[in-house]
């Protein structure tokens, strides 16, 4: 029997179960089989689950910051409202239209589910705790959210409806663009940690969290994953007050509850990712010796980025759609690479002139290159309206001067003016 570990708990019950199981008279890999799918089915029912209690947690704080209750009814505190949502999807009657393609129609909503649980598969819980620590983590991160956008494009193209279709193609046209400079960034942390492997990057953040080494690396990976999940400002995916409700109009009952459940369980997801990239995921104080504490660490800073996420929704309006591809393009995109460069250049700077330099000095100086470039780009942000608004106003003289001109005295939009 193994021995009990209060601060590791939940190693200690994956243990006790494959003890059990021998005790059984089980054959060893098959015990191995059993101890591997309790852990899955355990993280996939917790990632399904959450959404339950992060989408009363949205609409409490959305009602603060709206001066209002938010739900208060069912149960106390209102605790009781996602579950008579979930109740009220099942018991609504399931359409499919008469011209879809059934298959595409009923896989999409659970590929856009499956899509964001298995990013989960390799988040590190603690320092203990990690489901698969392979060595491309960022890359398979990268790779499974793609199936998102097929599983939206599905949804759309298969329901026979033009408008779903426009909402598809609107929605592949957003997420792949802000995609772009998301997997540059994502750069930035592999670099410094010099792995892809997502536990090496939270071990790496040991002495100085990645947000205080690169934190233009980390806020925009931080808006273009709002960006990516399509939540305001960024919720041109749906859009109802121009193409009704998108890609997802056709679909009723726990189909479209399925698509609100990805589109949930996805807002917390980017920001575990955040946390685990940027902010030391289960990294704190004693977190290594008591690795229960680092999942206390690592869900902390979850629900602090979560916070965040709920706040930008509930303030800000929506960005139209122009100006969303514009500041993708214009902005996010030449500056993330700029972001890249700075980074891999001082970083090499460090490490070849100061070799014997600590990570606080190589904190600072990254720190101080992305203040200096924050600035700098400000100055250019700043030039670039100044000739802008010199440019209107001299078109705004001009125009005026032309009127001018045309009512000259004798002529007759004078002597209208004159009389009036």
């Amino acid at each position: 029997m193994p021995e009990f570990n209060p601060g590791n708990v939940l190693i200690y019950l994956y243990q006790l179960l494959g003890w059990w199981l021998g005790t059984l008279g089980i054959p060893a890999p098959i015990v191995v089989l059993i101890q591997l799918l309790v852990s899955i089915i355990s993280v996939g029912a917790f990632a399904l689950l959450l959404p339950i209690f992060t989408i009363w947690l949205e609409r409490k704080v959305a009602g603060r910051f709206q001066d209002r209750l938010g739900p208060n009814r069912v149960g106390p505190y209102g605790l009781f409202q996602s579950f008579a949502d979930v109740f009220k999807l099942l018991t609504k009657e399931d359409i499919t239209p008469a011209g879809a393609d059934k298959v595409v129609f009923n896989l999409a909503p659970m590929l856009t589910v499956l899509s964001v649980v298995t990013i989960w598969a390799v988040v590190p819980f603690a320092s203990t705790m990690v489901g698969a620590n392979i060595n491309v983590g960022v890359l398979y991160i990268v790779a499974i959210s793609g199936l998102g956008t097929i599983s939206i494009m599905m949804g759309g193209w298969s329901s026979n409806n033009k408008f779903a279709l426009l909402g598809a193609f609107r929605t592949a046209a957003q997420l792949v663009a802000y995609e772009v400079p998301m997997i540059i960034v994502l750069l930035v942390p592999v670099m410094l940690a010099g792995s892809m492997g997502v536990q090496d990057i939270v071990n790496a953040q040991g002495t100085a969290w990645f947000i205080v080494m690169a934190p233009v690396a980390g806020l925009i990976f931080f808006i273009t994953s709002i960006a990516e999940i399509g939540r305001a400002p960024f919720d041109l995916l749906e859009a109802e007050s121009e193409i009704v409700a998108g890609f997802h109009i056709e679909y009723t009952g726990m189909k479209f509850g399925m698509w609100m459940l990805g589109e949930f369980l996805h807002a917390f997801t980017i920001c575990v990712l955040t946390a685990v990239l940027f902010l030391g995921g289960w990294q704190g104080p004693f977190a290594k010796e008591v690795p229960v504490l680092g999942i206390v660490y690592f869900l902390l800073k979850s629900f602090g980025m979560y916070f965040i996420v709920i706040w930008v929704r509930s303030t800000f309006p929506r960005i139209r759609i122009d100006h969303l591809h514009a500041f993708n393009w214009k902005v996010l995109v030449p500056v993330s690479l700029a972001a890249v460069v700075l980074t891999a250049l001082v970083d090499k700077l460090v490490t070849t002139y100061l070799p014997g330099a600590g990570d606080v000095v190589r904190a600072t100086a990254l720190l101080a290159a992305n203040v200096i470039g924050v600035l700098a780009l400000l100055g250019i942000f700043r030039q670039g309206a100044h000739a802008e608004r010199e440019r209107l106003e001299g078109g705004r003289d001009a125009s005026h001067g032309e009127a001018a001109h045309h009512d000259e005295p004798g002529e007759p939009g004078a002597a209208h003016a004159s009389a009036h």
